[in-house]
């Protein structure tokens, strides 16, 4: 499984969308069901499946599934390799 497909993954369970779903442009409060509870279930998810510790400002920064590529990105993850 690749990165990206890691995160589109980390994405569809952290937010418990209908598997097979497009989350490349999800966005926090117009994707469905992202909420407060929902962002750190996806924080979570995200840590556990790329073994990091996402810091607090980038929790709060993380706003979209592109946000959440360049937070990868920080901590040493292509996602697009």
């Amino acid at each position: 499984m690749t990165a990206l497909e890691k995160l589109r993954n980390a994405f569809v369970t952290g937010l418990a969308l209908p598997p097979h779903t497009d989350v490349d442009n999800a966005t926090y409060g117009q994707t469905d069901g992202w909420d407060s509870v929902a962002h750190m279930a996806l924080i979570a998810e995200i840590e556990s499946a790329f073994d990091i510790m996402i810091e607090t400002d980038q929790v709060i920064g993380m706003s979209s599934f592109q946000k959440a590529i360049e937070i990868i990105g920080s901590h040493g993850i292509d996602v697009h390799a």
